[in-house]
């Protein structure tokens, strides 16, 4: 087995994994909570590009996102779950971004009573313009890796997500309805 270098934690010993009568939880080596601080990171890293510019938080760009990658109109609820973001949250999101235009609601040709989402060309516009300097930000954030551990971490992070059962690629996202 390989020794992790200096700059990596070590993964605790397999007995220190089970919780001990009296022992207290050390948050900063429990992984769901380092993934989320992480998470709530890097989200906030690359929000920068688009709140102060646009006026753009979280959620919308999500939405943006997700209809941005999507070659047919969807659900806000498709959103909402392919994003992990509450629906009350989501709904937020489209109405803001009804409003100012970047979105429209077409109608599901398959069920008449529910509307789909998707850009607007001024939606398609703000989407093309942020998506090049977000990519860019990822890789400011993943500078601290070797193209070799970049490589690792993608494929560590597809572990994960496919020990959840979460889907993986866009051609995948693309071929459900829903999650």
């Amino acid at each position: 087995m390989a020794k992790p270098l200096a700059s990596e934690p070590a993964a605790p010993p397999r007995d220190e994994t089970v919780a001990k009568k009296g022992a207290r939880l050390d948050l900063f080596k429990f992984v769901p909570f380092r993934l989320n601080r992480l998470a709530a990171e890097v989200s906030g890293a690359l929000a920068v590009e688009y709140q102060a510019r646009y006026g753009i938080d979280i959620p919308a760009w999500r939405v943006l996102a997700t209809l941005g990658f999507r070659k047919e109109p969807c659900s806000a609820q498709y959103v909402a779950e392919c994003t992990r973001t509450h629906k009350s949250t989501i709904s937020r999101a489209v109405t803001a971004l009804l409003q100012r235009g970047f979105i429209e609601r077409v109608e599901n040709e398959n069920d008449r009573r529910e509307f789909r989402l998707r850009l607007t060309r001024k939606g398609r516009t703000l989407y093309e313009e942020l998506f090049p300097r977000l990519l860019q930000r990822e890789q400011e954030i993943l500078a601290c890796f070797s193209a070799q551990e970049r490589r690792d971490f993608a494929v560590l992070l597809g572990k994960l997500e496919s020990g959840l059962g979460l889907i993986q690629t866009s051609e995948e996202a693309d071929a459900k309805e829903t999650y």
